[in-house]
């Protein structure tokens, strides 16, 4: 054979040879370790987010079955009691109370005219079981036109008081607060119209779960701006509130009567945060706290649809499943020199309560945590997504812990003013308002572009279902948790920061 030719059928080789690779791609093994975290996460959220779980509903029994398989896992997984109490080895208690309303009645008198409000007109709401105020001349009560303020320049004059206020979006709810710590016996706010009082029944009717340590003994009504109007007489109204602009506005005492009544259906009932822990081997050290929200909303589909239940595979049996992943991991590796709590809290969909009950009688100083980290909504984003960190900003150590683990792992950071807007709405808020470092890391809250979607079709819907989950960013959020929790249990790798000075 010449030269030539030898050449040209080694030239012909090499070709079918790159032709054969190109039509059958090298596979790529799975990474062993990778598939079994999938198959222990799935296996979690298959449980919590079936409809044995029922969605979850704190009250309800769904919820018992749920928080007595967290503590079998943590069992499992090697945590011992994180309650620091004999009686009560996994538990803390959450005491609940929620109110549905039931009936209100408004009405208003100039002189010996007495007006009773309709329902397109006023609405009135307590958590009681019922409730009456009166006030006005000849009653002993003032009623007190406080304007876009909160009474307090009256300071103690407010006890007993009707208050009349003007709404003023965003501040609404704060103002009510601050009028009832003073005492006042009813609040009554002027909304701007129909729709607004419609928006305000919608949200009220649904009723309200509240911590039974922090429930306030209140009687709120709700008016519109035309139908109290109607009542004093265009133009009065239209100069109180005139008066009500002015940068030297002092309440006022009206010569108006006032009579609120209204029932609701009060049920008080118990539930649970449930706290385990890894003993660290360095006494006095601190602790890292690692927390996510077992609940999720029960039945929450349209009366007609065939499936009810919101079974909340996402948010946030992801959060839960990812938590006792990590805790199994942290367990079974090098020892710690900080204790490691794991804490599933109760009642985050009603407004955090779970986290605010632990931050009222935690079981250790919350001075000793040197780091709070949240796990809620984990299972949406794929493999190779951006980070959200929720929290950043607020501790400069902490802060470059978790740049360095990122820069380290090579991930990137995802949309800051994203992860920004979710700060007040997840549990790590509660923390943060008491002193404690809190952050939520996860390629959920990294980019609109993946979370945008899941909001807008299986948020608090039927559909976020465990067939639904995504794991490839769960578990790159999982390990990249577990290189930085490593790092800030370790007192000489990450010291305590330094007290304040006297």
């Amino acid at each position: 054979m010449s030269l030539a030719r030898a050449r040209l059928l080694v030239t012909l080789l090499a070709s079918l040879w790159l032709a054969a690779c190109a039509r059958a791609p090298i596979e790529v093994a799975p990474d062993p370790v990778q598939s079994d975290i999938a198959a222990r996460l799935k296996a979690d959220i298959d449980v919590l987010a079936s409809d044995q779980f029922a969605g979850r509903k704190p009250g309800t029994p769904g919820a018992k079955a749920t928080f007595e398989y967290i503590e079998r896992r943590m069992g499992e997984v090697g945590l011992v009691s994180g309650t620091n109490d004999p009686g009560s080895y996994w538990r803390l208690a959450v005491d609940l109370v929620e109110a549905v309303p039931q009936t209100g009645q408004l009405t208003l008198g100039v002189g010996r005219r007495a007006v009773t409000l309709t329902e397109a007109e006023a609405a009135v709401y307590t958590p009681r079981r019922r409730a009456l105020a009166a006030g006005g001349p000849g009653t002993g009560v003032p009623v007190v036109f406080v304007g876009y303020g909160d009474g307090s320049v009256l300071g103690d004059a407010l006890a007993g008081a009707a208050a009349l206020m003007l709404a003023d979006p965003g501040r609404d709810r704060t103002r009510r607060e601050a009028l009832f710590r003073q005492r006042a016996t009813a609040v009554v706010t002027v909304v701007p119209d129909a729709e607004a009082l419609a928006t305000v029944r919608r949200n009220a009717e649904r009723g309200r779960v509240e911590l039974a340590s922090e429930q306030m003994d209140t009687l709120s009504a709700y008016i519109t701006d035309a139908a109290l109007g109607r009542v004093l007489g265009e133009k009065r109204w239209e100069q109180w509130k005139r008066e009500a602009l002015k940068a030297d506005f002092a309440p006022l005492e009206l010569n108006l009567a006032v009579t609120i009544e209204a029932t609701s259906d009060r049920r008080e009932f118990p539930s649970q945060n449930i706290i385990g822990m890894i003993p660290g081997n360095v006494p006095g050290s601190g602790a890292v706290l690692l927390l996510g929200h077992w609940d999720h909303l029960g039945e929450c589909g349209p009366p007609e649809a065939a499936d009810r239940i919101c079974n909340g595979a996402a948010d946030n049996a992801s959060g839960i499943a990812m938590m006792l992943e990590l805790a199994r991991r942290l367990k079974a590796g090098p020892p710690l020199g900080r204790d490691i709590y794991v804490l599933a809290t109760s009642a985050e969909e009603a407004g955090l309560l779970g986290a605010r009950a632990f931050v009222k009688t935690p079981p250790l100083p919350l001075a000793s945590i040197v780091a709070a980290f949240n796990f809620d909504m984990m299972a949406v984003a794929p493999e190779g997504s951006p980070v959200g960190i929720i929290g950043r900003g607020h501790t400069p150590a902490l802060d470059a812990a978790i740049l360095e683990v990122l820069a380290r792992k090579g991930r990137l950071i995802g949309d800051q003013s994203l992860a920004d807007s979710f700060l007040q709405r997840q549990d790590g808020w509660a923390l943060h308002q008491a002193g404690v470092p809190s952050v939520l890391l996860s390629s959920t809250y990294g980019s609109r572009a993946i979370l945008d979607p899941f909001l807008l079709s299986r948020y608090h819907r039927p559909d976020d279902d465990a067939a639904q989950i995504e794991l490839g960013g769960t578990i790159e959020d999982l390990l990249l948790h577990e290189d930085l929790i490593r790092q800030l249990a370790d007192p000489e790798r990450y010291p305590p920061a330094a007290a304040p000075q006297p």
